[in-house]
């Protein structure tokens, strides 16, 4: 799928199932969801180089590692209506026994799911050791990964970042969701990242900046740069600007909506401010 309107249209219905899933069981995470919904609709119908189907390996396809695991609505959401499994097992999200946990787990086999996530500060060094491993496997194809911003306060991330640069780990592709927020407030009040392009840079990787993270167009042609870079002998970082509970008017510009679901009236208008395209599971 490459055509805009069709991304565009996709993501809509996206934030109408995030919307639903959390306000269904109170819980979750809808704000970082909504913030990366234009990001991994992008990523999986336009970006990723990948087969049919799911094997757990990824051998000769990209594959994609969510670290910021909270934000599993919108991974859930973009996995079934990529075929991964049916949409109509959305509604099964944060119940008892479902393949849909609060956060991403792979003991119950959810296609498209390759490593449980959540405990910040993992996904990169899981994700560098997949890239590792291609390229001991003369594996062409790339890996991605998205990490949140506040989530660079974790300090294995910075561990990670310096061994990518330092053993040439150039098939890797990681996107920073900077949003600014994160549960407690403003990340630059509870614990100030500073400038993450210059920090990046100091440890020799390859760097874009995305400043309109939920423009569709955007998108695309940051992340084809992003591939273009690849190869090269640095590992690449997207930095991608968001707008956290982005397409729903009460949820932005707050982090008050981080992990905090809609009641019935919310829920009522955030839905109406986003009409079905594809249609409700």
């Amino acid at each position: 799928m490459s055509d805009i309107h069709q991304l565009e249209q996709l993501t809509t219905q996206v934030r109408r199932d995030i919307l639903r899933m959390v306000h269904k069981v109170n819980s979750g995470h809808p704000g970082g969801s909504l913030g990366c919904a234009e990001f991994l609709v992008t990523l999986f119908n336009n970006i990723l180089d990948r087969k049919k189907g799911f094997e757990m390996d990824g051998i000769e396809e990209d594959i994609f590692f969510l670290s910021n695991g909270h934000i599993s609505p919108v991974f859930y959401s973009v996995l079934s209506r990529a075929d991964y499994f049916p949409v109509e097992e959305l509604n099964t999200f944060r119940l008892l026994n479902s393949r849909l946990q609060g956060h991403p787990t792979t003991h119950e086999g959810l296609p498209g799911i390759r490593v449980a996530s959540g405990s910040l500060g993992q996904g990169l060094s899981v994700s560098i050791g997949a890239a590792q491993a291609k390229k001991l496997n003369n594996d062409s194809k790339l890996v991605y990964a998205l990490l949140g911003d506040g989530e660079l306060q974790e300090g294995q991330n910075w561990e990670a970042i310096m061994y990518a640069s330092a053993k040439k780990v150039d098939n890797l592709i990681t996107t920073v969701d900077l949003n600014g927020k994160q549960i407690d407030g403003e990340t630059s009040d509870v614990l100030n990242l500073g400038d993450l392009k210059s920090k990046f840079m100091a440890f020799d990787w390859e760097v874009i900046e995305i400043k309109e993270g939920n423009n569709i167009s955007s998108i695309i042609k940051g992340m084809t740069k992003a591939k273009a870079l690849t190869g090269n002998g640095k590992p690449v970082c997207v930095l991608l600007e968001t707008e956290m509970g982005n397409g729903v008017d009460f949820m932005m510009y707050t982090h008050a909506w981080h992990g905090k679901a809609p009641n019935d009236e919310q829920l009522a208008s955030a839905l109406g401010q986003n009409p079905k395209t594809l249609g409700d599971y």
